[in-house]
């Protein structure tokens, strides 16, 4: 167990292949989960697709109660509560695989099993999870989550729903309104946030629904979305709606806190829910390219294809390696607090929150590379690509909505460099040692000798080594200047976590392909060497770019000049790759395939 570490550490610590999990680690079980998944996406799912684009809001309640008879719902219910009690990993497999057909049915099944069923599991008493969680892990019941209102969307605490006991001090009475709340038109219980009395935060409430006895909640009718669009999204609005005193979740003014760890959960499968649709849009983008014909040669023959294919390709390899690589970091950490005496609900909080710097990261990176690749998958089609007969369309619109829930983008690049900077403070990473040591180099004589990089990704992983010290100038001479204030530079906090970003996607990536190298040897994974390389390369320039961007905006003099200087020695390359060279080699190997391959 000493080679587990804790979240964020990966920014002053030398990770070690053998120490991270992959898709290749996958147990003969977790496959078996991933095969049936597949099967039940490509059966039920993406022959319907036009079905979803077309609002069929009923024919997604009957792809729920599908995946529920089919186990998918209760994949992290511990076994106890009718679930199948699987490892954090094979939550996000599942969360992953189930995803690629539909955004409409991955939101409806992320908000059930993530943010509607997980707050009861791990903050519910024995009572509230013997009575709700069966039915939510078996379908029977679907859950929705009720934080957001029309004045409290980023600023989730600030809300206006008011929870009031009665008199007779058995129930609170809810009144307010959400909005945007998934799953509203066909659930059966939400949980609900509402303030009570003056309390600073907000506090969760189990709240049982039923269209024919409604308790004075009433819903809105069904929002017209970009994508997701049989997603069932409605307003909910509470007027003197009863819940039983025993149906608070976890302690008053504790709602704040269950929402923000069930986002941290939530975070880690968003992302894990972009990776399968980017392996699919890549597949059809390669089979249409494969296929389509102009000047008399397939277009999958043209460089300007092949080089979106290669990048498409990389991005998802990149994603599926960091997303796994940090899945299994949690189980890890979720065996080892429940080998020391946690509870399941304590261990697997514990475990989550321990990595949500990672899954913030996660969150950022793995939406944005999923609507890049929709978008390229359009431009790959051509004019096709605009149709609503093809399905590259209804993918980009579905990915949109990626960027925004779960917490923006935005939100998770100023809370990742935070949280960072927080834990340093608590000691739990020693950012200043390392931030110093980096300072002193500066000041000192540059290694002016040529390293022996012969070794196979011996100069990747010194640049790698060299990135995390561009972090720590950029982070820890901001952090030197504007100490507590730094919250308000967000500008600056969002190039520096655009920094942190790229290099825990890059260094996954290399780790992932370092690791099969171990076990398959060079000579049969040529492409995948090819991506970690081309991945590097491209983290290389964001991190100069975003690196010079921070340091000339709150720097001047020597100090700026010594910064650059440094940003420069931290982002050369001694021998640079061919970049055209590597393309050429992920291209050729997912075309020849006919689809995504690794």
């Amino acid at each position: 167990m000493e080679n587990i570490i804790r979240g964020g550490q990966f920014i002053v610590k030398e990770i070690q292949a053998e120490n991270i999990f992959t898709p290749e680690d996958f147990t003969e079980e977790q496959k078996m989960m991933r095969d049936s998944v597949q099967e039940f996406v490509d059966r039920e799912l993406w022959p319907n697709k036009e079905r979803f684009e077309k609002k069929d809001y009923a024919f997604t309640e009957e792809a729920m109660k599908k995946a529920g008879e089919l186990g998918f719902l209760s994949v992290a219910v511990p076994e106890t509560y009718g679930g199948l009690g699987m490892g954090f990993v094979s939550t996000v497999l599942t969360c992953d695989y189930i995803s690629g057909a539909s955004g409409s049915f991955s939101t409806a099944f992320g908000a059930h099993t993530g943010i509607g069923t997980m707050p009861i599991t791990l903050y519910g008493t024995e009572e509230q999870k013997q009575k709700y969680v069966p039915k939510l892990a078996s379908g029977e019941w679907f859950g929705s989550y009720c934080l957001t209102e029309p004045g409290a969307g980023s600023d989730a605490n600030s809300g206006k729903t008011k929870a009031e006991l009665t008199e007779d001090g058995k129930h609170y009475k809810i009144n307010g309104q959400k909005m945007w709340i998934s799953n509203a038109g066909f659930c059966h219980l939400m949980i609900v946030f509402a303030r009570i009395e003056n309390d600073k935060n907000i506090t969760g409430f189990i709240v049982e629904y039923d269209p024919n006895n409604t308790n004075g909640i009433t819903l809105g009718e069904e929002e017209h979305k970009l994508g997701i669009r049989a997603s069932s999204t409605r307003q909910v609005f509470f007027n003197d709606t009863l819940v039983p005193i025993e149906n608070m979740l976890a302690d008053r003014g504790e709602g704040f806190k269950i929402a923000m760890n069930a986002l941290n959960i939530g975070r880690i499968k968003l992302a894990a829910a972009c990776l399968d649709s980017q392996r699919r849009i890549v597949s059809k983008a390669v089979e249409y390219a494969n296929e389509r014909v102009q000047f008399k040669t397939p277009i999958a023959n043209f460089g300007a294809i092949r080089k979106k294919i290669a990048d498409m390709a990389t991005n998802t390899y990149a994603g599926e390696s960091a997303t796994y690589r940090a899945a299994g970091d949690i189980e890890n950490r979720i065996k080892m607090r429940l080998e020391s005496g946690n509870s399941h609900q304590e261990a697997e909080l514990k475990g989550v929150e321990e990595f949500a710097i990672e899954c913030s990261i996660l969150k950022v990176a793995v939406s944005e590379d999923a609507q890049i690749c929709a978008d390229e998958g359009i431009q790959i089609f051509g004019g096709m690509g605009f149709s609503e007969d093809t399905p590259m369309e209804s993918a980009w619109r579905d990915a949109r909505i990626t960027r925004i829930y779960e917490g923006t983008n935005e939100i998770n690049r100023l809370l990742s460099v935070g949280m960072l900077i927080k834990k340093a403070m608590k000691g739990h990473v020693d950012l200043l040692g390392p931030a110093m040591a980096v300072g002193e180099e500066l000041m000192g004589i540059p290694d002016f000798s040529t390293p022996d990089y012969d070794e196979l990704f011996a100069e990747e992983k010194a640049i790698l080594a060299k990135l995390k010290k561009a972090f720590l100038m950029v982070a820890g001479s901001a952090v030197q200047k504007y100490g507590t204030e730094l919250e308000e530079n967000q500008q600056l906090l969002l190039a520096a976590a655009d920094i942190l970003i790229e290099i825990y996607m890059a260094e996954s990536t290399i780790l992932r392909t370092e690791k099969l190298i171990n076990s398959k040897g060079q000579e049969t994974v040529k492409e995948q060497i090819a991506m970690a390389k081309l991945y590097l390369y491209n983290a290389v320039e964001t991190i100069a770019q975003k690196g010079k961007e921070g340091i000339i905006s709150f720097t001047d003099g020597d100090e700026q000049r010594m910064m650059l200087m440094g940003l420069r020695r931290f982002t050369k390359y001694e021998n640079y790759p061919n970049i055209i060279e590597l393309r050429e080699r992920i291209a050729s190997k997912v075309i020849a395939e006919n689809g995504y391959c690794f």
